[in-house]
């Protein structure tokens, strides 16, 4: 039996059923997490089956979540409600465990003002959109929780507006070993609400820089962020 927070209505079973409708649907379903199965969307043929739509409808209801930043998708992967893991994420397991915090920010800082003076040049007008609401999620972060999921898709949607695919596998990976670090557990203890709203202020000003296209400023507002991340956890780290 189909699950009922599925199942559509009569008409959202009408061959006249507007397209913005069965994204909007769609988009209420993966907020209740209904159509989830971890943190992936359930198989197209699944969910379609269940919205009582064709797979083509479903897939032009997918294209414009992806377009919003709701969803992220990920070839031979499947369709995710966060940033995708690494293609390699298991390999990453045993690096995780041997650097540090220090390590990882050093490496961070070479790459990701890099990809954010690219995402500067090279982003549309969707994903500057897109960028504009993550960095507003940051900004609007109630708790630790809701601040870190903000910050995942914030820097991972500059990652990919910098439009470079190997660059984006590189910030994959660093993004892998950030979330398997031991260490990455004393976030939550070093980010105080004032160091958050700090934090978010200079998102704000990060993603200025890109959407008015200033590589140079969007470069150095990365790095001045990201120094001043690697200052908040080495001091809690006594490093």
């Amino acid at each position: 039996m189909a699950d009922p927070n599925l199942s559509a209505s009569g008409e959202e079973r009408s061959a006249i059923q507007p397209q913005d409708q069965l994204t909007a649907r769609l988009r209420d379903l993966i907020a209740k997490g209904a159509v989830l199965r971890g943190d992936r969307l359930l198989p197209e043929r699944e969910m379609a089956q269940h919205l009582g739509v064709s797979r083509a409808r479903l897939r032009q209801a997918l294209d414009q979540l992806e377009r919003e930043g709701v969803l992220f998708r990920r070839r031979g992967q499947g369709t995710f409600v966060q940033p995708p893991p690494a293609t390699d994420a298991t390999r990453l397991k045993s690096l995780a465990r041997r650097v540090s915090a220090q390590q990882v920010m050093e490496v961070r800082l070479q790459i990701e003002p890099a990809l954010a003076g690219l995402a500067a040049l090279r982003a549309d007008a969707p994903a500057r959109k897109v960028l504009a609401q993550a960095t507003q999620a940051t900004l609007e972060a109630v708790d630790q929780q809701s601040y870190d999921a903000a910050d995942d898709v914030f820097h991972y949607k500059i990652a990919e507006m910098a439009q470079n695919p190997l660059f984006l596998t590189v910030y994959e990976a660093i993004r892998s070993v950030r979330a398997q670090a031991s260490w990455a557990r004393t976030r939550a203890a070093t980010y105080s609400p004032e160091v958050t709203a700090v934090l978010g202020q200079q998102h704000q000003a990060l993603a200025e820089a890109i959407l008015r296209g200033d590589s140079p400023a969007a470069s150095q507002a990365m790095e001045d962020h990201l120094r001043c991340v690697a200052d908040t956890l080495l001091q809690n780290q006594g490093q």
